[in-house]
């Protein structure tokens, strides 16, 4: 199992305030899912994808992944893990201004000692998404589908063990969010494990199995069973 989620909790303090967001959530995941996690604003569902991707922690209850209780590692510990395991595609697609297509996607790879296999590999992941010709482009050069193709090389630069896509299509123009959607169809036929954050029906129907969230609870978990394949032309709703 990739990753087993046993009654999570999470809970916000703020001075002599408490704010109980998730409760006692259950659910696993597996090596090549493809799954969306859906709920309305407030539903929960980004916390829940921060402390899965390691970028919070629960207040309670059990995180394994590959086998590993996350919950008792240190920030550091954690910060690796998060770097050899998990890939991120998020919204505001978070680019560096002011620097290239290439360095972008290297970024993930500073700390590697081998730069000639850094480039290569930077260099592979962004022709697989179809932006082999914009290497030496900057940023700001390119349009919001392109930098979002970006984002999905840089999640993918370090063969991690699951990608997060954070509302991936919400600041594209419907054409745009088709071509993602089929990228991210892709690398989950390609065997990715793909873990899909959205409040779009039809964006969260390409995945094979929707997870639904509503006031930190899960209160639905169903396999797709039509699953849907982006079309060039199909608008998102």
């Amino acid at each position: 199992m990739l990753i087993e989620i046993k009654d999570l909790v999470k809970e916000f303090v703020n001075e002599e305030v408490v704010t109980s967001v998730l409760h006692g959530l259950s659910f696993n995941v597996k090596k090549g899912e493809f799954i969306s996690i859906m709920g309305p604003s407030g539903s929960g569902k980004s916390t829940l994808m921060h402390i899965l991707g390691l970028l919070d922690r629960a207040s309670g209850g059990i995180y394994n992944l590959e086998g590993q209780n996350v919950t008792t590692l240190s920030d550091d510990e954690l910060a690796n893990l998060r770097n050899e395991k998990i890939g991120f595609v998020f919204q505001a697609f978070n680019l560096l201004p002011r620097t290239t297509v290439l360095e972008n996607v290297k970024l993930p790879l500073t700390y590697s000692k081998n730069q000639k296999q850094i480039d290569e590999r930077a260099r592979k992941v962004l022709e697989s998404v179809g932006l082999g010709h914009r290497l030496n482009f900057f940023t700001n050069q390119i349009s919001g589908g392109e930098k979002q193709r970006v984002a999905i090389a840089r999640a993918l630069v370090n063969e991690p063990s699951v990608i997060f896509a954070d509302e991936p299509t919400g600041n594209l123009d419907s054409k745009s969010g088709v071509q993602i959607m089929e990228i991210l169809q892709d690398l989950n036929d390609a065997g990715n494990t793909i873990i899909l954050v959205t409040h779009e029906t039809y964006t969260a129907e390409h995945a094979d199995r929707i997870i639904k969230v509503k006031d930190g609870l899960i209160v639905d978990d169903y396999a797709v069973s039509n699953k849907r394949k982006a079309k060039d032309g199909d608008m998102l709703k």
